[in-house]
């Protein structure tokens, strides 16, 4: 069994920062993230290591994730999701899980379960919006404690599908005004050149439903070593 290292005493930001960003709406084609680097015509191979997802939510995160174990890309138990760790830790009282000493035990609870899987040498896909460069710093300071390489992999539909995705998902969780906020903190955040900047080994973009993409095609263009 693989030694664990404990995780830190810092406190944890939450995604967005409760209370820092107020909701403004992007426009249609409002998510401008500036370079990308898209997988070519074959499987775009991810080493051995952390897997970030980046992208604010209906952005096709959880059903990506679902098709890669569902397909058998990645093992089941590489996904930490912090919504999952949410709802085992709160469900029974979710006004509980939405403050900011609820945040910090979700998030050094995913950290915990991104270690084990780092210390032993395998992969870990932090399923999260991980939009803000605060949210991604924790994630890339845990990946140095083990020299593990990070692959950020972007979501990043127009405002309009965004939104409508959104609607059919009937999530009262997540509100319209939050959607909008998370999606203008991509915008100004989430380009291919910050996340190269601050420390990404490797960034793709996740085609989708702008692009006639399904969870399924997308998820095969990635395999996991």
């Amino acid at each position: 069994m693989c030694e664990l290292k404990p995780t830190d005493g810092d406190p944890v930001p939450s995604p967005l920062g409760r209370g820092s960003v107020r909701a403004r709406p992007a426009g249609e084609d409002g998510l401008r993230l500036g370079r990308r680097t898209s997988a070519g015509p074959g499987p775009t191979l991810v080493p051995a290591g952390l897997v970030v997802l980046v992208g604010p939510p209906a952005s096709g995160k959880t059903s990506f994730v679902r098709a890669l174990v569902a397909h058998g890309r990645i093992d089941e138990d590489a996904v930490v999701s912090s919504d999952e760790i949410r709802a085992e830790l709160f469900g029974a009282s979710p006004a509980e899980g939405e403050t900011d000493a609820a945040d910090a035990l979700v998030f050094g609870e995913r950290d915990r379960r991104i270690i084990a899987r780092l210390a032993c040498g395998g992969t870990a896909v932090a399923e999260s919006t991980n939009v803000t460069p605060p949210s991604r710093a924790r994630l890339l300071a845990v990946a140095g404690r083990f020299d593990a390489p990070v692959t950020m992999l972007r979501f990043d539909p127009a405002l309009g599908a965004l939104l409508q995705q959104h609607a059919g998902r009937g999530r009262t969780d997540v509100t319209t005004a939050e959607v909008r906020a998370f999606a203008e903190v991509m915008a100004r955040h989430g380009g291919a050149d910050q996340l190269y900047s601050e420390g990404a080994h490797a960034v793709h973009d996740v085609p989708g439903r702008r692009q006639g993409v399904t969870p399924a095609e997308a998820a095969a263009r990635f395999s996991f070593a």
